[in-house]
């Protein structure tokens, strides 16, 4: 990867600075209007805390990933063929941003919880909490270089909201997934943002899972890798 396109492509995302300041305030709002409404319920706002640093995150993460759709109908993705940037450059140059833009609505979340809700922690609980559920978000960076793979920009952000909605509601991140329908459980345990927030939960609440997420995310860490770079490699025969 040429470590020059690395560096264009951070300084462009840390230039949206209105895109960042919504990715943030967006799960730290949610997190503030929630853990007020359940203020009284004991864990709550621990709980609420892992599930919206996990939506913050990957949300971040999978916007990002998909306004490659947008180069893609622009033509920049076909520009950038004709220079010696490899196809593998190019995506892991825009996975290192996604991954870049999903640290802040974990931290922001984590720092609001522990200042407004008193949520109190150890050290390593907190650790887990931020870094895990950010290191977890791999896969749905790929998720969202494969979004922007596959749609046009004029149809992204129909797919895009229909794919954060499903990971964020079915994937239990506001709802405990044990008040679910059986039905609607198994579908929530099946996804990958269910294990992502898992990853903050057991930070809070014990890890007797923490070894199950971590073989899930890695396993949709693998599968949509593959299927970002065939689906990258197909683009370019055609182009």
């Amino acid at each position: 990867m040429k470590s020059g396109y690395l560096r264009f492509e951070v300084r462009r995302a840390l230039r949206d600075s209105r895109f960042l300041v919504f990715a943030v305030a967006l799960p730290v709002g949610l997190f503030v209007l929630l853990s007020n409404l359940f203020q009284s319920q004991g864990a709550a706002p621990a709980y609420l805390m892992s599930g919206l640093a996990a939506f913050g995150a990957f949300k971040a993460a999978l916007d990002t990933g998909a306004r490659t759709a947008v180069e893609r109908g622009a033509g920049w993705q076909r520009q950038l063929r004709l220079t010696p940037l490899s196809g593998l450059g190019y995506l892991v140059a825009k996975g290192a941003v996604a991954m870049l833009v999903a640290l802040p609505p974990v931290v922001g979340v984590a720092l609001v919880a522990a200042l407004t809700a008193d949520v109190r922690l150890a050290d390593v609980a907190w650790t887990q909490a931020v870094f895990g559920i950010w290191l977890g978000t791999v896969p749905f960076a790929l998720l969202g270089l494969l979004v922007g793979q596959l749609c046009s920009a004029q149809n992204m952000q129909t797919y895009q909201g229909g794919v954060l909605l499903l990971l964020s509601f079915v994937g239990g991140l506001l709802i405990p997934v044990s008040s679910f329908p059986p039905v609607l459980a198994a579908v929530a345990k099946a996804l990958p943002s269910y294990w992502l927030a898992e990853i903050g939960h057991g930070a809070v609440f014990g890890n007797g899972r923490l070894g199950v997420a971590l073989a899930v995310l890695a396993a949709y860490t693998v599968v949509l890798g593959g299927a970002v770079v065939v689906r990258y490699r197909r683009d370019g025969a055609r182009a």
